[in-house]
């Protein structure tokens, strides 16, 4: 049974057709905050992530329990007519679609916006693609890893003498997904005033290209090409891992002066806040690979909970390099229930990260994890449809759902 929704998107319904990540995780920011997601899927095997992800547990996929969760699942095949005459009805009663295929799909299924605008003249179509839905690139294939080469993130992350490196997680899709989740809270704020929808088109190289701060100016306006640092920032000093006494990595960020003052003073030498060498920004900068010495130097005199306890008390921001063992050990973490935890049917207690951000007055919530396979076909079709049971069997003999 789906847990009550409640939140600031409680009276919004939306229809999800994604797959993977970049169209599903906007599907899930909207359903953490209240709003009704209906996750259309393919009767054979569903989204890919039911079976994707790095490990996998007992056969069972566990990012699917997080990136479908508080969803409800139908089944229906788009590439039949009855699949597209359900997804219109789904429309029609619906203020969100959001969907990651490639441009030009709905259009051949009879699904263009504006035949959808048709059924439906208040519908907010999210569109979520590699390369957006114009340009001479906008038919090609794209994952989020091309988006994070072509939006510039690749080409600056890593160390410097080796090839470009990439980010643990799925970040050029996350960031899309993010985008496209501000988007159509955009869009149907614009909606309360027009009364119409709109198409929110989201390219994954842009969502990451609106992260890379100044490298544009800084490249076009004073000729200067950003390259891999590895671990630190040019001329951003001292921000940097530093290793301790027991072999962990510690990260401090005092390149402000009033900071910088403050981690000085503890470490013994105050003198250094205010020499010519260090006592700017601009100094830091310049003579950051010796100041990242002298620092690493002292840090190594102590266990990483020592050091970490004085650079708090002075004020100094600095933090341990976290696992997920460190995360779900932290006493932070659990006081602001950052991890939460609901029972897998088979898995058992099943912990995720828990709603981001946190509102005061109509917060968001976990409350399920992804659904099976066409769980709630009875209840969709059946409530939002009228489908019977009869109808519903002879959809399922004909490999409609």
């Amino acid at each position: 049974m789906t847990a009550t929704r409640s939140g600031p998107l409680s009276d919004v319904r939306v229809i999800e057709a994604g797959t993977l990540i970049a169209g599903p995780f906007c599907g899930q920011l909207l359903a953490d905050f209240g709003a009704e997601v209906i996750k259309v899927e393919d009767p054979g095997a569903g989204d890919p992530m039911r079976q994707w992800g790095q490990v996998k547990h007992e056969g069972k996929s566990l990012s699917w329990p997080v990136i479908a969760r508080n969803k409800k699942s139908v089944t229906a095949n788009l590439r039949t007519a009855e699949g597209q005459r359900i997804l219109r009805e789904l429309v029609a009663g619906a203020d969100v679609f959001v969907e990651n295929f490639r441009p030009g799909t709905l259009e051949r299924w009879g699904l263009s916006y504006d035949e959808l605008q048709e059924i439906n003249p208040r519908l907010v179509l999210v569109r979520v693609t590699g390369y957006g839905q114009d340009g001479p690139y906008a038919s090609r294939a794209g994952f989020g890893a091309i988006g994070e080469a072509m939006g510039g993130m690749r080409h600056v992350t890593g160390e410097p003498d080796r090839p470009p490196s990439r980010v643990g997680v799925s970040v050029g899709d996350s960031l899309a997904a993010t985008f496209s989740a501000l988007g159509a809270v955009m869009a149907l704020h614009a909606r309360n005033r027009t009364g119409r929808g709109q198409v929110v088109d989201t390219a994954i190289y842009e969502a990451v290209l609106a992260f890379m701060e100044s490298m544009l100016p800084e490249w076009e306006i004073a000729g200067y090409q950003r390259e891999r640092t590895g671990s630190v920032l040019p001329r951003i000093a001292p921000s940097n891992a530093y290793p301790t006494a027991d072999g962990a990595e510690i990260i401090i960020g005092a390149n402000r002066d009033t900071v910088f003052a403050r981690l000085c003073e503890l470490m013994g030498e105050p003198e250094l806040a205010t020499g010519e060498r260090y006592g700017t920004h601009d100094a830091r900068g310049e003579n950051q690979v010796e100041l990242d010495e002298l620092i690493a130097a002292w840090t190594r005199g102590f266990d990483a909970a020592d050091v970490l306890d004085k650079l708090h008390e002075a004020g100094v921001p600095a933090g341990r390099v976290y696992t997920a063992a460190d995360m779900t050990a932290d006493p932070h973490f659990a006081a602001r229930q950052a991890i939460v935890r609901l029972m897998h049917p088979e898995l058992g207690e099943f912990p995720m990260q828990n709603v981001v951000p946190r509102l005061s007055d109509t917060p968001g919530e976990v409350r399920s994890l992804g659904p099976e396979l066409g769980e709630h076909n009875a209840e969709i079709y059946g409530q939002l449809l009228g489908a019977d049971e009869e109808q519903l069997a002879r959809w399922r003999s004909d490999n409609v759902i």
